[in-house]
């Protein structure tokens, strides 16, 4: 069995299993074959193992598609390389844990529960930005009551 850290969909290698040398504009995968990133207009690249992959042994934990394994190479590639290394530190991981906004989660929840997030009921972007931030102020207000909050130091009330 793999390891789950290097598994990707249904079991098969993640592209953290590939060497990618941006020197050279290679990519080398599990097996030691290297081909070349063929780049496209954008600066984006794609690496193609074609041919390699019909005679390969590792090709079944590879790929699942008949004309062999891509990769793709983004213009970016070096700085995410370098994020995904600092992110697998365990005291990255726990000052993110620590210290990350927790505007995402209630976000989620506006998108998920029966607040509708997900569909306008309204057309036009002002009237949908509006309707949104109604459903953005109900959702703090409930909040706020769930917290008990009753006034604001030196307000009225």
């Amino acid at each position: 069995m793999q390891d789950p850290a290097t598994c990707g969909k249904n079991g098969l290698f993640t592209k953290d299993r590939f060497l990618v040398d941006l020197g050279t504009d290679t990519v080398t995968c599990p097996n030691d074959v290297t081909v070349k990133i063929r780049r496209l207009k954008d600066g984006d690249g794609i690496a193609k193992f074609a041919t390699h992959c019909v005679t390969c042994p590792l090709a079944w934990q590879c790929t699942t598609s008949r004309i062999g394994r891509k990769i793709r190479v983004g213009i970016h590639e070096a700085v995410v390389a370098r994020a995904r290394v600092e992110q697998k530190d365990p005291k990255w991981r726990a000052d993110y844990r620590a210290t990350r906004p927790k505007v995402e989660r209630k976000l989620g929840h506006l998108m998920r529960r029966r607040h509708g997030g997900r569909r306008a009921r309204v057309r036009g972007k002002l009237r949908v930005a509006a309707d949104f931030s109604l459903l953005a102020a109900a959702a703090n207000l409930a909040r706020l009551a769930k917290l008990e909050v009753r006034s604001i130091e030196g307000g009225d009330g």
